[in-house]
């Protein structure tokens, strides 16, 4: 985990900003407390840990009675791309993600979770501005090969952060909304859009299946149900997307860490 200080940023992009998206603005000041945020997406190595209950080594099982485990897998969400224990973990929906952090929390005491939109692009900022050369901190459609890769194989951003563009697209907390900066105040601490229904959710980052354009620490990407068209099963997985093989995620945990109350509450929000 990366110490991200707290500080004042300017979320969104101007009007005048190249491949610009009517919903990142208009800009607006927003005030983000400190937080500790993974230096890479979460890994297969990671998340199987929780995901195949794995046997450690001259140690007790990994136990995840505490939380629902996911589904198997009914098709090869690699989609042969590989399962290297540096990989970043993929087509996973973000309740998925969000069991992942609460699994986390039962088993270490220590509250994670998804980080905000605010908290994504201040970090992905890292107080300047979206980097110049994206071959050297990001897999995107010019030199992925089409395939995400292994984290932390490229340049950093200037907070020590890798891939926060580009290689696997992150879930943020937000729930999507188009005119949320129309909504926004100068000014605001720590601003959220909670959870509203299913779909669309805020996607981060881009990833190796793009185009440069859409590696921009401001732009924003909303989820849509057709991420998940060809899953066979009736109701549909709430663990796994089969469009979903460009989607991660990575972890944050804040400086100040709420209290158990606050934090049961979270995951019954947001697991409801």
């Amino acid at each position: 985990m990366v110490p991200i200080p707290a500080g004042t940023f300017t979320i969104g992009s101007p009007n005048i900003e190249k491949n610009r998206d009517d919903d990142e603005g208009p800009q607006k000041k927003v005030e983000v407390s400190a937080f500790w945020m993974a230096e890479h997406e979460v890994t297969f190595a990671e998340w199987d840990a929780f995901f195949k209950n794995l046997e450690v080594p001259q140690t007790k099982a990994i136990s995840v009675d505490a939380v629902s485990r996911p589904t198997a897998q009914y098709i090869d969400l690699t989609w042969g791309m590989g399962r290297d224990a540096k990989q970043p973990t993929n087509s996973m929906s973000q309740q998925a993600a969000i069991m992942y952090c609460k699994w986390l929390y039962e088993k270490t005491g220590v509250f994670y979770r998804l980080p905000t939109e605010a908290e994504w692009e201040y970090a992905c900022r890292a107080g300047s501005a979206d980097p110049k050369d994206l071959i050297a901190s990001a897999y995107f459609r010019n030199n992925s090969q089409e395939k995400f890769h292994k984290t932390g194989e490229l340049k950093a951003n200037g907070w020590g952060l890798y891939d926060m563009l580009g290689n696997v697209s992150e879930w943020t907390l937000d729930q999507y909304d188009p005119a949320a900066y129309q909504k926004l105040k100068d000014g605001a601490k720590n601003p959220l859009v909670p959870p509203a229904s299913k779909y669309p959710k805020v996607v981060r980052g881009g990833s190796y299946m793009d185009e440069s354009k859409e590696l921009r620490c401001a732009n924003r990407i909303s989820s849509v149900a057709d991420w998940n068209i060809r899953d066979p099963q009736i109701p549909k997985s709430k663990w796994w997307l089969t469009e979903g093989m460009f989607v991660g995620f990575r972890i944050v945990r804040p400086a100040q860490a709420p209290a158990k109350e606050e934090i049961e509450k979270f995951f019954v929000q947001y697991l409801k």
